[in-house]
């Protein structure tokens, strides 16, 4: 019986949700920094669990006076794009005049805009923040309304019960009479058989809910696409995608067709468990529509897990997840954007590091109080570049248009973020939106500077390893980065 009441809690919830994930693996806030004409924000989004739901936005302005910003969702999802709604307000947030606060509703799955405008004493300023929508889980019933109905449930199985029982009994009885013992005992036959139909309605019922309740659960919540991994004996890995029903149900309304991010169609990583010591940023080669291969560079032998980032055509990013063994491969020399990096074994509990040492002598640091870090606080994370002299880096060059890469991942794997001083949203995505703020990339500037930041919130609290790489004269290196994460 109890099975049977969590699967109407289930599907009470389900029929109301659809979704899609996000292309970070256990991070679903949206987090953007850029440029709304002369102001400067830093947006974050919480995205809702389910769809049709409720997106919470914060903004704060970060340079710029700022005295309203309004904001409404836009459907983009491929070509049933729509027309924004009336805009809403943000509020201002309490004790923080830079701070802004709003809602705005996102009725379908797929791909959005955020699209704020800016008001100020230095006039209207716009920016675009794509979202993501998906449905992420399901919502138990409270449970008063749980008790309640079960209650209502005992009582009309009961009363059923009863009124066959009374009806067998005196059903034929005048008035004046009293049931005989045979009139007792077709009571009691009655109400056996009664009872046993009642069970036998309520099973068949319960396998009903459970047989929809699957069935809506495999179709509404969304799941990765599936990642076949496997190595050839060339050194090469050959990566198939593969459509689960959740994808098959949608063909209508998610393209096939993947767009290039950051001039790449996949961006492949690899990580050597459980210890976390080798890294490995990757670009696929596209064969077929669903299928991709890579030729790999030196590895030592151990179990590897996979994250693969594509951007669909409809501008929604996924991220699917694989794991595979490789032995030792000989591989060749990383070329292009490819790179790799080596370092200790990841230890728990995590101990908190700030310096990381550059394989040409120089070093990353950290720039971070440490000891502040809180899950679903967001902030800036800063990485200043040194050379061998212990000197601000001059020689920081763009690195796949970007200023810098970084990977957040927590030590169980349940969270895997890829993300660029623009933010967490996808670059080919960004590149497309109108007045999207695009001024972290630095593509402008002549000479990059020393440091490179990310905005970006820790989704749970935990044990991370972060992996920040930048490109200096024409190498690509990777500072690595351990934090615990408090609640």
């Amino acid at each position: 019986m109890g099975t049977f009441w969590a699967q109407i809690r289930a599907l009470t919830f389900l029929i109301l949700t659809s979704g899609v994930a996000f292309a970070h693996v256990g991070s679903p806030d949206v987090y953007f920094e850029g440029e709304a004409g002369p102001y400067h924000l830093l947006v974050t989004v919480n995205p809702p669990a389910m769809v049709p739901g409720i997106a919470q936005v914060q903004a704060r302005v970060t340079s710029g006076s700022v005295d309203r910003i309004t904001i409404a969702p836009v459907y983009v999802n491929g070509k049933d794009q729509g027309l924004p709604p009336s805009a809403d307000t943000m509020l201002r947030s309490v004790g923080d005049p830079q701070g802004f606060t709003g809602q705005v509703w996102l009725m379908e799955s797929g791909a959005w805009e955020i699209r704020a405008e800016v008001m100020g004493p230095q006039g209207i300023g716009k920016l675009s923040v794509p979202v993501p929508a998906y449905a992420r889980r399901t919502l138990p019933m409270p449970r008063n309304l749980g008790t309640l109905l079960f209650g209502l449930m005992l009582f009309l199985s009961l009363g059923v019960i009863s009124i066959a029982g009374a009806a067998a009994r005196e059903g034929l009885l005048t008035s004046a009479a009293i049931p005989t013992v045979k009139n007792r005992s077709l009571g009691r036959i009655a109400m056996g058989t009664a009872a046993v139909l009642v069970v036998a309605i309520l099973a068949l019922g319960n396998w009903w809910w459970n047989v929809q309740a699957a069935d809506l659960k495999q179709s509404m919540l969304y799941t990765a696409p599936p990642l076949k991994v496997s190595f050839e004996g060339k050194g090469e890995l050959t990566l198939q995608m593969e459509e689960d029903f959740w994808h098959k149900t949608r063909r209508d309304q998610w393209s096939m067709r993947l767009i290039p991010d950051h001039g790449h169609l996949m961006h492949l990583f690899l990580l050597r468990v459980p210890a976390l010591e080798r890294f490995y940023h990757l670009h696929p080669e596209q064969t077929s529509d669903t299928a991709f291969t890579v030729k790999l560079p030196a590895i030592a032998h151990g179990n590897f897990k996979v994250f693969a980032d594509i951007v669909r055509g409809t501008g929604f990013p996924e991220t699917m997840v694989s794991e595979i063994t490789l032995p030792d491969v000989t591989g060749q020399p990383l070329s292009s954007d490819d790179s790799a990096a080596s370092t200790s074994a990841f230890e728990l509990p995590a101990r908190t590091t700030n310096v990381s040492v550059l394989p040409d002598g120089g070093r990353m640091v950290w720039e971070q109080d440490q000891a502040a870090l809180k899950a679903g606080q967001t902030s800036k994370f800063r990485f200043r570049v040194e050379d061998a002299d212990c000197d601000d880096a001059k020689d920081l060059e763009l690195y796949m248009g970007m200023a810098g890469h970084a990977e957040f991942v927590k030590s169980d794997l349940s969270v895997f973020a890829h993300i660029h001083p623009a933010g967490s949203v996808p670059m080919a995505f960004l590149g497309a939106a109108p007045q999207s703020g695009m001024s972290m990339d630095h593509r402008s500037m002549d000479m990059l500077p020393a440091e490179v930041s990310f905005p970006y919130g820790f989704p749970k609290p935990g044990d991370y390893r972060l992996f920040v790489q930048i490109k200096r004269h024409g190498e690509i290196e990777t500072g690595v980065f351990d934090a615990h994460v408090a609640d």
